[in-house]
């Protein structure tokens, strides 16, 4: 632990994005705090810090994140883990002071504000606006943007559409259950199950007969191309129609399945460039 134990940065969301970032923060020397929400929906979950508040801790090449309550996070830090709170609104802001933030969960939505506003805000992709929502903001979108730093104006908008073959992106057919069929690394067919949505739906017509009766139906989850499982939403999790579930990636490399992706490390860097560019925040964080 430094000195200044106020030094820390915090990173919002632990996705496989924002966990590139705070590993390579972490890498740096940086002392790292991570918030989340209670349940998370990290698709490429072996690569995502987010996957330590289901299962109490996980590890991204070779770098632990653990959940924590607030009181544990500096034994997390001195032990050289990365902890990780269950704090969707970074309430933790009030309590303890961090000298930078960076909202990683690419919500593409502008931000509500801050409870605190920090030294150095820093928001990643489309929806932060610098000079207006956060100090800088870093480019997510794949091309020779990626990892710019930005401190005035926006990164490219989002084109919802998503990179690479579109048909890789796996999304939920409709409201229910996930119940995964394969698991991330598995190799795929194209036409292969991948997941079911069991759907819990009430018949009115036997209401009269008493207590509505729930029948369930299923529908399922087709991968449409042959390749690896790059990512799947945990088992179990309660879907919504349209949501991201899974992504099948053509490339066939399993092993892709458990680094972190260039672009992640690509927008670590710009994060990292943003925060040495500031003096002022260095001396603090050094």
């Amino acid at each position: 632990m430094s000195k200044n134990k106020s030094a820390l940065v915090l990173v919002r969301g632990g996705g496989d994005l924002a966990t590139g970032v705070a590993l390579r923060l972490h890498r740096a020397g940086l002392e790292v705090v991570i918030t989340e929400l209670a349940q998370p929906l990290a698709v490429r979950r072996t690569v995502s810090f987010a996957e330590a508040v289901y299962e109490g801790h996980h590890t991204v090449e070779g770098v632990t994140a653990r959940r924590v309550e607030q009181d544990q996070q500096l034994a997390a830090i001195e032990a050289g883990e990365i902890p990780i709170l269950i704090d969707p609104d970074a309430d933790i802001l009030l309590s303890f002071h961090f000298l930078v933030v960076i909202d990683g969960r690419l919500s593409k939505q502008t931000p509500a504000p801050l409870p605190i506003e920090p030294a150095l805000h820093i928001g990643l992709g489309p929806g932060f606006h610098a000079g207006r929502d956060c100090h800088a903001v870093i480019e997510t979108r794949r091309g020779h943007t990626l990892g710019r730093v930005y401190w005035s104006g926006a990164t490219q908008p989002d084109s919802g559409v998503p990179e690479g073959d579109p048909r890789r992106v796996l999304r939920a057919p409709s409201d229910g259950l996930l119940i995964t069929r394969a698991n991330i690394g598995d190799h795929v067919e194209a036409g292969e199950i991948i997941a079911e949505i069991l759907q819990d739906t009430t018949d009115s017509s036997l209401s009269s007969h008493g207590p509505d009766i729930l029948r369930e139906s299923d529908m399922k989850v087709i991968s449409p191309i042959s390749g690896v499982v790059r990512g799947i939403i945990r088992d179990g999790i309660k879907v919504t129609k349209g949501l991201k579930i899974g992504d099948v990636d053509p490339r066939d490399d399993p092993s892709a399945c458990f680094l972190v992706s260039d672009k992640a490390l690509a927008i670590g860097g710009g994060v990292l460039e943003a925060i040495l560019s500031k003096e002022e925040i260095k001396k603090k964080l050094f």
